[in-house]
């Protein structure tokens, strides 16, 4: 295996061999002209992000600055919308199902290093992958961290540090980020703590993000 099969493979690699660094400072130029887009040219960001992303649904919008090592490991579902400042390091495979939901300043780690200063300062390190289920909504200033699955519909209160799996439906928040309850039909009607809604069509249909 070369270096870049390596890290494909989560097994410990170095970063500046085989072509690694030629890719992330390609992507960095993808990065870059995404991030000078004027707001008014939304084809041209829709059509870069595209370029930047391994795959994605129909619809997606990333909000500016936005930031990724390799973009081709980022797999984004239908119905994907970032705020500002969205960081993913995708050294491994970062997969985002349908229908996601990211607030400001959130930052996806796959990459890491070894806990021994000795094997660490041999500049090997590694990507585990990070899987985010469907419906799922984080929290701005959150960190997911190496491995991590999000279950679907899960909510992940803002400032957490996720380390580990969060199962579907849950409520979870913290650093370490715990699970505080369970999502119920009687959340349905509520849009913030005990406010319910005073509109009738909030639960049909769903948003697409094309038309924010």
């Amino acid at each position: 295996m070369d270096q870049k099969e390596r890290m494909l493979a989560g097994l410990p690699y170095k970063a500046w061999m085989d072509g690694l660094t030629e890719e992330r400072n390609q992507n960095k130029m993808r990065i870059y002209r995404y991030n000078q887009l004027s707001p008014a040219q939304r084809e041209e960001q829709d059509g870069l992000i595209r370029e930047i992303l391994g795959s994605c649904g129909e619809s997606i919008f990333i909000e500016t600055p936005f930031h990724c090592d390799y973009g081709y490991n980022i797999e984004a579902g239908n119905n994907f919308y970032a705020n500002y400042n969205l960081t993913i390091l995708d050294v491994g495979k970062v997969v985002i199902g349908e229908n996601v939901m990211v607030a400001p300043n959130v930052s996806i780690y796959t990459a890491g290093h070894p806990i021994h200063p000795d094997s660490r300062n041999s500049g090997y390190e590694y990507g585990i992958g990070v899987t985010i289920g469907d419906n799922v909504w984080i929290g701005g200033n959150t960190v997911v961290n190496p491995g991590v699955h999000i279950g679907d519909n899960a909510v992940i209160g803002s400032g957490s540090v996720v380390t580990k799996d969060i199962p579907a439906n849950a409520i979870a928040a913290g650093n370490p980020c715990k699970v505080l309850r369970y999502i119920t039909d009687e959340d349905r009607k509520y849009y913030f703590k005990d406010r319910e809604f005073d509109v009738e069509d909030y639960n049909e249909g769903v948003l697409d993000m094309n038309d924010l």
